[in-house]
């Protein structure tokens, strides 16, 4: 490893160490909004439910391909098991690619079916995160929030804006963005014409990162030229990676009641929420009570005459 690469690396690290502590309590502040609260039967059941009509909704798109609208290429549907590939892996955030984007999708199914997948699928995993925190500072799993107030915030707040933001820098940097057709070239090397794909890439190359989701609009994904065209936007997208992943660390932690990534205040002690009883000194009728009770049940162990006799007295004094 060359200097260049070890300050590179010192760079990445430092800006990620940088945009944790403000994203983090930014993110705590939208996830700590109050909500109707559900049941953890109800939260569940919401999460798996949607998660499933997302799945069905995706696998349904891709069947219908020939019918969307922004098909230049005139791309035919996908075969069932692809489908069904694709459906399950952008459902479950597992990242897995079985396809090359440009040619095998059109726009509309790259913007309908696997953009907004992008969206609730990396909102769902911050939604569960959140109703996490919320059941070990309550110490209950009553009170773990409300499923579609954090669906939706953690899209409106949370992606939308970071994924609008990072779409305009790249498409600042080269990456294409648009619903052209495929472009005819011909290179230096050969005569023979080709094509270039086209497509709206800056959108859901931004979205794909920052939810940490595979599925590029190019089969190489972040190593093509049209996704991935100058440096900066090398490390733009690298860091997007680690973003979330890192702030939501502190998020854990501010909404938990400590600053320590969830170890909880000073000694790793979680704070109790539940209300605390002021203290109330016992009267005095209370205290001889107590003391009377503790003599009177008192087992006398041979510890000598002298500890025997003073025992014996004070259990007459309180007699």
């Amino acid at each position: 490893m060359t200097a260049s690469d070890s300050l590179q690396l010192l760079v990445y690290f430092l800006i990620l160490v940088a945009l944790v502590k403000p994203l983090g309590d930014y993110m705590a502040g939208v996830l700590s909004r109050p909500s109707q609260p559900m049941a953890w039967q109800v939260y569940a059941a919401a999460f798996l439910t949607f998660n499933f009509l997302g799945l069905v909704a995706v696998y349904a798109l891709l069947r219908l391909q020939p019918f969307l609208p922004w098909n230049p290429q005139q791309f035919p549907a996908i075969d069932s098991h692809t489908a069904w590939n694709i459906a399950v892996s952008f459902a479950t955030n597992t990242n897995w690619q079985n396809y090359g984007g440009e040619t095998t999708l059109g726009y509309g199914t790259q913007m309908l079916a696997l953009t907004v997948q992008n969206f609730v699928s990396a909102a769902s995993g911050i939604a569960v995160l959140a109703a996490l925190a919320r059941g070990i500072a309550a110490h209950s799993t009553n009170g773990l929030g409300n499923f579609w107030s954090d669906l939706t915030r953690s899209t409106l707040y949370i992606l939308l804006p970071l994924s609008l933001l990072l779409a305009l820098v790249l498409i600042g940097q080269g990456v294409i963005q648009n619903l052209d057709p495929y472009q005819p070239a011909t290179t230096l090397q050969s005569s023979a014409p080709q094509l270039l794909p086209m497509g709206p890439a800056a959108s859901q190359i931004a979205i794909k990162q920052l939810g940490t989701i595979g599925g590029g609009v190019f089969n190489a994904n972040s190593a093509h030229p049209f996704e991935n065209p100058t440096p900066l936007s090398n490390f733009l997208q690298i860091l997007a990676i680690l973003l979330i992943p890192a702030a939501l660390c502190r998020t854990f932690g501010q909404m938990i009641g400590g600053k320590r990534s969830g170890l909880g205040p000073a000694h790793g002690h979680v704070p109790d929420p539940r209300p605390v009883r002021p203290h109330r000194r016992p009267s005095r009728a209370r205290q001889l009570r107590r003391q009377r009770s503790s003599f009177r049940h008192c087992q006398f162990r041979p510890l000598g005459r002298r500890h025997h006799r003073r025992f014996k007295r004070l259990r007459q004094r309180h007699a």
